[in-house]
């Protein structure tokens, strides 16, 4: 779907919650997997796209709609839906799941595609990769749940808003 007059540019962000980059990792007493009593934050590469979501607003003023963040997670992973308003998000999804559970990427992927049909967004900008798992897949299996294009590892967006084509390099 392409902005137009009548209908402007929505933006989707996931965000998740990870371990803070700043934090020694280390392993659980009991040797299953890493210790998660520790500082989390927003995954660093979210931010990111929170970032860029924020920057076309700036650019585009009244082009730009809304910005939605979602996070699939914990009852904790609020703070993170905090941090991206803050940043500049109008609007936060939380989709809470138990705290010991760990989805894995298909699961989220097919989670945000519903959340793409009910929200209906025009560009949806995830971050390149979670820094818990580096698997860096749920972007891919998103645009093939959804049928629509994608660009993976972008460093630049360009919008060329009259004639509503977004360019990703």
């Amino acid at each position: 779907m392409r902005p137009s007059p009548t209908r402007l540019l929505n933006i989707l962000v996931p965000v998740k919650r990870s371990i803070d980059y700043a934090v020694k990792i280390r392993v659980n007493q009991a040797q299953t997997g890493v210790e998660t009593n520790v500082k989390h934050s927003m995954n660093p590469f979210d931010e990111i796209a929170v970032e860029e979501a924020v920057r076309l607003r700036e650019k585009f003023k009244d082009a730009v709609k809304n910005i939605t963040v979602v996070t699939i997670g914990p009852t904790k992973a609020v703070d993170i839906l905090r941090t991206a308003l803050a940043m500049g998000a109008d609007k936060g999804i939380h989709i809470e799941t138990p705290e010991t559970a760990n989805p894995e990427p298909l699961g989220i992927a097919k989670t945000l595609k519903e959340i793409v049909n009910k929200e209906k967004p025009d560009l949806v900008i995830l971050g390149k990769q979670a820094i818990d798992d580096d698997a860096g897949q749920t972007g891919q299996m998103l645009a093939g749940l959804t049928g629509w294009s994608q660009a993976t590892f972008a460093s630049k967006v360009e919008v060329d808003e009259p004639r509503g084509i977004v360019t990703v390099t």
